[in-house]
């Protein structure tokens, strides 16, 4: 019985640590996502291509990342905001990110 309780345990630990590097992993995963969404959008701000506002489809595009990641990285970061674009009739009709500082001088063009 000895050693069948000693299996468990090692068992019981072997769990926990591949359970907690999976989460660490996952973590850190997301984090990039949200680096690559934050660079990709400043990088397109300061280029000066219009006003740095990107559709979802474009940004899928560009970053290999699925909609749903997108969405994800946009609403957890402090830096991307989400606009509407709107049609003829005033009704939403796209979803667009942008990057924002958060500091008026870094928003103005160049």
């Amino acid at each position: 019985m000895t050693l069948l309780g000693a299996l468990s345990n090692i068992a019981a630990i072997l769990t926990a640590t591949v359970a907690v590097w999976a989460f660490g992993r996952y973590v850190w995963e997301r984090r990039q996502k949200r680096l690559r969404l934050e660079q990709y959008l400043r990088e397109e701000k300061t280029a000066g291509g219009g006003q740095g506002k990107r559709t979802l489809l474009h940004l899928v595009a560009h970053l290999g990342m699925s909609e749903s990641e997108l969405l994800d990285a946009a609403f957890r970061s402090r830096c991307v905001r989400r606009r509407l674009g709107v049609d003829a009739q005033g009704r939403a009709a796209r979803l667009l990110l942008e990057y924002d500082s958060g500091d008026p001088k870094d928003d103005l063009p160049r």
